[in-house]
């Protein structure tokens, strides 16, 4: 499971270090692609593979052609160098506006990465109430 906030900075060659901690659980490959609210999604080989799965099993309708297309044409295979640095394709970071700074962020089953203003907009719960609000909502109790 993946957890917690790292930041950290895109070289000139568009290499990212992907912290150890992650780089364990992701494996020696993993697939980086297209992500939701204007971030990418980082998926171990395994997670990767469900999520495919899950792909070709929803029904054959346009709205599914389209949902198959946005996470398949910018999936790019990614494998750690020895420093754990991993190169993000550059059609993949003009996508979603990651210049230098980023930050990623365990998000359970995938990692997101997120240019640092970006994750700055959306990181935007008003308070403790706004939370519990929204855990009860989904009946989440903590």
């Amino acid at each position: 499971m993946f957890t917690g906030s790292y930041e950290h900075s895109v070289d000139a060659k568009g290499r990212l270090i992907i912290p150890s901690r992650f780089r364990d659980e992701l494996g020696e490959r993993f697939i980086v692609t297209l992500g939701l609210d204007g971030c990418l999604f980082l998926y171990s080989e395994e997670r990767w593979e469900a999520f495919m799965t899950e792909l070709m099993n929803m029904p054959g309708t346009a709205e599914t052609r389209k949902l198959q297309r946005y996470f398949m044409a910018y999936a790019s295979e990614c494998e750690p160098d020895k420093q754990g640095r991993v190169l993000i394709p550059q059609k993949l970071r003009a996508k979603v506006g990651i210049q230098t700074d980023v930050v990623l962020v365990g998000v359970i089953t995938k990692i997101e990465v997120w240019a640092k203003e970006t994750w700055e907009k959306n990181d935007d719960y008003d308070g403790m109430e706004d939370i519990a609000e929204h855990l009860a909502q989904y009946n989440l109790k903590f």
